[in-house]
């Protein structure tokens, strides 16, 4: 099978410079590229993590945010979050909005390859049943978004970086890092 799909390289200041093949990008010195994560919620104000396919290339088998991509070269960013939910989980979204759109950071997962992006972050919601894709996500849950704080909190370890880091910042984690009040 040979690998048409790119990613949009980027300068350190966030601009567009040119296209890579995916494949070539994550490796041990992998270049700054665009990317997006997005927190989905459901009816009931759960947030939805997933579970990385084993056979992916960057942190496989690892509890993550709902799902994440790359816009295709000259692709709007919100078309590729549309376009990859229906593809990982099968799901069209409602209300995305971006949250967090500076989100920037630089990771090594354990077998050395790194992950370096600008990834705007989303959240979204649905109401459909998921439909998991097995070759990017192998496990999905619906949790509680101050259980799941208090779990990235406990154990960062288990989760994607990029999902602990977001999880400091996005403002639907916020009550599960707040003070507990004694009763009086």
């Amino acid at each position: 099978m040979v690998d048409t799909e790119h990613v949009v390289l980027l300068d350190d200041e966030g601009r567009p410079i040119g296209t890579a093949p995916k494949s070539s990008v994550h490796g041990t010195d992998t270049a700054l590229h665009l990317a997006f994560s997005c927190h989905v919620m459901n009816d009931d104000g759960q947030v939805l993590v997933t579970r990385r396919a084993l056979g992916k290339k960057t942190w496989p088998g690892i509890w993550s945010n709902s799902f994440c991509g790359h816009p295709k070269p000259a692709e709007p960013v919100i078309a590729a979050v549309h376009r990859r939910a229906e593809h990982e989980l099968g799901i069209t979204l409602t209300d995305l909005e971006l949250a967090l759109p500076l989100f920037r950071y630089r990771a090594t997962d354990a077998s050395g390859i790194v992950e370096h992006e600008v990834c705007p972050v989303y959240t979204a919601r649905t109401s459909d049943e998921l439909t998991l894709n097995p070759l990017e996500v192998i496990d999905a849950q619906w949790v509680d978004p101050v259980d799941l704080a208090t779990s990235i909190d406990a154990t960062p370890w288990a989760f994607s970086p990029w999902l602990v880091l977001q999880s400091r910042q996005l403002h639907i984690f916020d009550a599960g890092r707040l003070p507990q009040r004694r009763a009086s």
